[in-house]
Parts: C-alpha cells; structure tokens; sequence
C-alpha cells in the first residue's frame, strides 16, 4: 500500500454535502455558488453524499434514496450532468478544497444496472431472490464472494478517479464489506493518485478495518455522549471511552462530530440531542485528536430534521450566525501544529480539575505548540481550578482574543454551555 495520503490528512476537516437539501434547485451548480462562503469558513475536505442515480424499483419516498444506487458511473440527474460534477470538482480544487465521494459498496437499488447484466454478483435467498439489506428494504446486497463483481466495483471506484479527479471516498457502512475486499480495492484504486479513505465503521468495534482507512466514524463516543446528556450519566464514562480511542494509536484516526445525515434525519439535530452543551461538543469535535466532520447547515445552525426521500431545501436565512464560531474552530485545526490529528509526535492529554464530574479539560503539545481546551459539559454554573502541571505560560483565548498567564492561577468560573480554547503564545 502506498505511503498515503498525503500530508494534509493531519490538518484537514470534512464537510458534508447533502446535494438534494442544500439549495432550492439541488443541483451542484447551485451548490458550486456556496463553496467561496465554505472556503472562507475554513472548510478543507468537501463530502459529497452518494452522486449516483437512484434506482426507481422499491424505493423509499417520492425521490428515493441516495445510498440505493442503479448505476456505480452514472450521475444521479437531480443533481445535473457529469460534466456539471467536473466543473464543480475543478472549481472546488481551483479553491483549495479536497473533494471525497460517498462510496456504497454494500448494496445497490432494485434495478441497478447489474441486477440484469450480472445477477450473479448479488447474494441470493434460498428462493433465489435477491437478499434484502438489513432492515432496509430498498437494497438488495452484493455477494463478495464473486471475484468478477470485486472487480467491476474496483473499476467503477477507478472510474470517478479518472473522470473527474477526485481526491478519496467516504466509505458507506464499510464494515458490512469484508475487510479483504477494501485491502483489494484501496491498493487497486489508488495506482491512479493517492488517495484519502474515510470508512463508516467504529475501529474499536471493527478494529482490523483500521488497517486500510485513514479515518473511521466514531460511533461509539457519539451514541454514549448522546446517552450521557439524556441521562444524566457519569462524565467519567465518556473520559474513559476517550482513553480507549486513544489506545488505538496514531496509525489511523477517528472523525468526530455532532450531525450527520442519519443522525439528523432519523435522531435529530445537535441540539436535540446535545441541548446545554451542544457548542462544547462542537469545540471537542474540532480539537480532540482526529479530523471534525461537519454536516450542510451547522453554521446557520440548521435546527430542523431534513427529510431523507424527499425534497427539503435547509432554509438559509444569510446569517450563518455559528459561521464564526466553526471558522475560528477550523482555522487553529488547520494553522496550529498541536491539533494535528494522528500524528503520533502529538501529546493529547486530559487535565485534572476540582470539578472532574462536571469540565471536560484537555492539552495537545507539539513540540512548543500547545492548545488547552475547556469545556463545560454540565447543565449548571461551575467555578473550578485545573490542578495540571502539563502546563503553564501565556495562552491567548482564541474566542475572546485576550492574554491569560496561567502561572498566576487556573482558576475558572464557568456558566452552562460555556467553553475556552486558548494557544499557547510563544
């Protein structure tokens, strides 16, 4: 495999496009007017969520979904034409993005065009029928089994390389895939350009994953941050998952963020589900070691579910009142070595404070370079101190633009939702 991808991986951050719900026509010319704003608010990697057509047999709604595919080399026409998609991707390169495609290599729709051309590359029930996806009765899966069919997904993967330069894939429910078949295709791909491969899978459940992707999804920490604010659980539970990650190692690393396109849809926004501390939750997203991951409308913020089938534009009011927050968020990811995420000469350490139960306090060091995160993650005012030799100096608060010398006391007080983030000025 090769040394990969690149340098910019460390220091990136993902943004992910809902082509449908982004704008009223839907279209990536459309959606090609909003990326000056993107690039602005520090935005580095641009996902876009399946571009494929959607196959009609069984589907889901008026429109279907994205993930039940009919043709791996086509362009879903909702969205405009191939030669639409490669102006947008120059467009988005000319501007310095990086731009990955949603990959859905486990299904396919009804009525995919292999369904009649290649029905033996899908898994049969023992009636003979094709095998339903679990839960979900609009895809039917593909059989891994079949070599021929790997192939012509790895060619179809090669397709999009070639055609219009992409730059990587967000794989799609990566760990319904054998492992074998991405260890096949990533090697196979990438003989094109270097790629980046981001896998929808959680490597502490899914660990031998972890070997192929440059990032993964971290599930876990999502659903037990969830469960930790709607039920009252102990901070210390979410420290430890945090340890666990941690122990995973710098070879490959985690994405973190609060809203997705599932998870809006079916679960509700970031404020639903996180209520009091859903900015503190967006800070550690952007900080932790690993890459934040955004999703269409979190800078308004977005605080409707977007409906997944049909048609339901987010209602841009031109405020972009969270703009700023995520462009100062993005922006020290981006400039200050310290956050570089799995890059193993990165220290990442949790504090000590007098209120353990209730602030989340971390440090990242590089060499000089040190960022200190705090964090309220209760639903009540805090005064505490953090009782941390890790660190001392100057800091500059990044939100609030002033100095504080910590070798005069770390002493906070801290209402609900509050957070801080201070570099270490040198």
């Amino acid at each position: 495999m090769m040394d990969l991808p690149k340098e910019w991986k460390h220091s990136t951050n993902i943004y992910e496009v809902n082509v449908r719900q982004y704008t009223k026509e839907g279209t990536f010319k459309a959606f090609e007017k909003e990326m000056p704003r993107l690039k602005s608010m520090g935005v580095k990697t641009l996902w876009f969520m399946p571009i494929t057509p959607i196959a009609q047999e069984n589907k889901k709604g008026s429109l279907g979904s994205p993930y039940a595919a009919s043709d791996y080399t086509s362009i879903n026409p909702e969205f405009g034409t191939l030669n639409d998609f490669k102006h947008m991707v120059n467009e988005a390169h000319r501007l310095g993005f990086k731009v990955i495609i949603d990959w859905v290599a486990n299904h396919t729709g009804w009525d995919h065009i292999w369904t009649k051309t290649n029905p033996e590359f899908y898994l049969k029930d023992s009636d003979g029928k094709f095998h339903i996806a679990s839960g979900m009765d609009d895809i039917i899966e593909l059989d891994y089994t079949n070599q021929e069919m790997r192939l012509a997904m790895i060619d179809a993967m090669k397709f999009w390389i070639k055609e219009t330069d992409i730059d990587g894939f967000r794989c799609d429910l990566a760990s319904w895939v054998e492992v074998d078949f991405w260890e096949q295709a990533r090697p196979a791909v990438e003989t094109i350009k270097p790629l980046f491969w981001l896998g929808e899978f959680d490597e502490l459940e899914s660990p031998e994953y972890g070997k192929v992707f440059d990032a993964s999804y971290s599930w876990k920490w999502m659903h037990t941050s969830a469960d930790y604010y709607s039920k009252n659980m102990p901070l210390q539970d979410l420290k430890d998952l945090l340890i666990q990650y941690s122990n995973i190692g710098d070879s490959s690393m985690r994405a973190w963020f609060t809203s997705n396109h599932d998870e809006n849809s079916w679960n509700g926004t970031e404020y639903e589900k996180y209520g009091e501390i859903t900015k503190p939750m967006a800070v550690f997203s952007a900080t932790w070691n690993g890459i934040p991951l955004l999703y269409s409308g979190q800078e308004l913020p977005n605080m409707k579910r977007l409906e997944f089938f049909e048609k339901d534009a987010i209602e841009w009011t031109n405020t972009y009142q969270s703009a700023d927050f995520y462009k100062t968020l993005l922006s020290l990811k981006s400039s200050n070595p310290a956050l570089r995420g799995g890059d193993p000469s990165v220290g990442t350490y949790l504090l000590n404070t007098t209120a353990n139960d209730k602030i989340l306090a971390y440090l990242r060091k590089n060499d000089d370079h040190e960022v200190l995160v705090v964090l309220n993650m209760s639903k009540e005012s805090v005064d505490f101190n953090i009782q941390d030799d890790h660190f001392s100096g100057i800091f500059k608060n990044i939100f609030e633009g002033t100095k504080r010398d910590f070798n005069n006391g770390k002493d906070f007080s801290f209402k609900v939702s509050d957070y801080a983030l201070f570099e270490k000025m040198n």
